[in-house]
């Protein structure tokens, strides 16, 4: 009750004006649509107001959609958790362009995707523990691969690893979902009734947290091909795993020398992947908004975020949190 009563006392907080400051102007956020990334965009949102005195607006996007904005755009300023691995050429272009900075890692060590069949299942069939005993038993994991929505780059990639990996060619039906709510509801309705699943996830999420699955081997990682397989239009992709993703904090190169404060700022965020997994797990079990969970975060890791503000901020932040 007592912890419950603190999240109620700093969500009032996170409902504030922002503090004015004159060196601090609008910042623009892209807020990608999964958990973990909206955790991230809420408790920067917070500590830019409260403690840079920024005006913070978040934008709705996915990878690809911001990627493209920045290149069409020059915005928005800053993409909070950008899966490098899964971005494209037109990330690679921008970079390259000296268009975006990349300001350092917002998961610690990185964020771990994969195909992942649920641990029950691994222990009655272990042969399904690799992509070939899977093509080979398509009717163990219900004869479906459960794929990214589109607009996802994940969705990218593993639209060229089907292919690849000939899975429709072995019997495998691929379902296409339309958000990254059904699919996790299809991993967490056939977990809990002990069902085949077979599909994408990755890590940090609440899912993987809660349950046991087992990563699908897919064989080497193939540097070269994963980067081709990054790109919609590779005519002949080829299989590989994949390599542990740099999960990093971009933004706009103008952005960075118009706010160079709070790029610098932007730079140290970064959250231990196990950290994140026990956030957005409580939001699942609490059914809690990334602002609640923001809030859980700001309450139970003080420690961690205080680290990443410049003193002028880390006083406002303190006095404010006094209160």
């Amino acid at each position: 009750m007592k912890h419950m009563t603190i999240l109620g006392a700093v969500a009032g907080v996170l409902a504030l004006p922002a503090i004015a400051q004159a060196a601090c102007d609008e910042v623009s956020i892209a807020e990608m649509n999964w958990a973990s990334a909206s955790v991230v965009t809420a408790v920067e949102k917070f500590l830019l107001e409260q403690g840079y005195g920024c005006t913070v607006k978040t934008v709705p996007s996915d990878t690809v959609p911001a990627v493209t904005s920045i290149a069409e755009n020059n915005e928005p300023d800053t993409v909070s958790e950008m899966w490098v691995n899964s971005t494209g050429e037109v990330y690679a272009k921008l970079k390259e362009q000296g268009k975006i900075a990349e300001l350092g890692k917002v998961l610690n060590p990185g964020g771990i995707e994969g195909w992942w069949i649920p641990a029950y299942l691994a222990e009655e069939h272990p042969e399904l523990t690799t992509i070939e005993g899977i093509l080979a038993n398509p009717e163990l994991v219900g004869g479906t691969f459960n794929n990214c929505p589109d607009g996802w780059g994940c969705r990218i990639v593993n639209d060229n690893l089907i292919p690849a990996f000939g899975l429709e060619e072995a019997g495998v039906e691929i379902f296409n979902h339309g958000s990254g709510e059904t699919l996790a509801t299809s991993m967490a309705s056939a977990y809990e009734n002990e069902e085949p699943w077979f599909g994408y996830y990755w890590a940090p999420t609440a899912l993987l947290g809660k349950y046991d699955m087992v990563s699908v081997d897919l064989g080497e990682y193939d540097a070269e091909a994963h980067a081709a397989n990054q790109n919609p239009d590779t005519a002949n992709p080829k299989p590989s795993a994949f390599p542990a993703a740099p999960v990093l904090t971009v933004v706009t190169t103008d952005f960075a020398e118009r706010e160079p404060d709070v790029a610098a700022f932007l730079g140290k965020v970064s959250f231990d992947v196990d950290t994140m997994n026990g956030v957005v797990a409580w939001m699942d079990e609490n059914g809690a908004s990334p602002e609640e969970g923001a809030v859980y975060f700001l309450t139970s890791y003080p420690e961690t975020w205080s680290g990443w503000l410049n003193e002028d901020a880390r006083e406002k932040l303190t006095a404010l949190l006094d209160q």
